[in-house]
């Protein structure tokens, strides 16, 4: 015989009870925390196969240092009071910030020649280091070769020209370093790729190309209007080699 229906049969049960906090053995914390040392560890020996020579013997305590923070923060997160789960998002999310910290300055120099690299790509007048003493020059779109250098600490582009006998300044590069063009003698010649220009000596205190410094340099400036300065013969007979490889001018110098 069914039993009568009373004022609360229609109601919905309660919700079950949330499951009780993990309640955490010492044993299962530093085993947990072992293994994350352990993974962060396995990524920084795969980062010096993959880019060996790039830890010296001085990255290896900042390497311990960051090692033993993260284990540090997995130990005070497995302690308190919270599930197992959020506490290994946590400890993931504070392993991979200082994971990518810690191999930021660890291969800091492989990450500055990457990011030389990609800027001599997008802007080749911008020299790149790519060994002591040697720089490369990326080919523009025109299929020539420029680079930013200073004249007495003032920026200049330059094109590198092996037909222009000197290093010649445009008169707008001229006036923009202060030069007054009105008190010039232009009586000089010089020869450039595209023939014979007539311009004006002038001494220029320092011309510096990326590491690359001389000083009290033997220049021109052009009479007519030019789309850049030129770094002709008389500053590549300087270095000690210049070659053109691959779509690139590799410039040498002496030490």
């Amino acid at each position: 015989m069914p039993e009568p229906e009373g004022p609360w049969s229609g109601l919905e049960p309660p919700p079950a009870p949330p499951p009780p906090p993990w309640r955490r053995d010492p044993r299962v914390r530093l085993a947990v925390t072992a293994a994350v040392l352990g993974l962060l560890v396995l990524g920084v020996w795969g980062m010096t196969r993959i880019l060996p020579g790039e830890v010296s013997q001085e990255d290896w305590p900042q390497i311990s240092y960051q090692l033993g923070f993260v284990a540090l923060v997995a130990l005070g997160l497995l302690s308190r009071p919270m599930r197992l789960g959020q506490a290994l998002r946590y400890i993931a999310i504070w392993g991979a910030v200082v994971a990518v910290v810690g191999l930021g300055y660890v291969y800091r120099g492989a990450l500055m020649d990457a990011a030389l690299r990609l800027r001599s790509a997008l802007v080749p007048a911008y020299v790149q280091p790519s060994a002591a003493h040697e720089l490369v020059l990326s080919q523009d779109d025109g299929g020539g070769y420029s680079v930013m250098g200073a004249v007495n600490g003032q920026p200049v582009r330059f094109a590198v020209d092996t037909g222009a006998s000197d290093i010649v300044l445009s008169p707008a590069d001229a006036t923009r370093l202060g030069i007054d063009l009105s008190r010039l003698d232009f009586s000089g010649r010089f020869a450039t790729a595209n023939g014979v220009g007539q311009g004006a000596s002038y001494i220029a205190e320092t011309l510096d190309v990326g590491p690359i410094q001389l000083r009290n340099v033997p220049m021109a400036i052009d009479r007519a209007p030019m789309g850049s300065s030129l770094l002709g013969m008389a500053f590549l007979r300087r270095l000690e080699s210049f070659e053109v490889r691959d779509g690139r001018l590799y410039l040498r110098w002496r030490s």
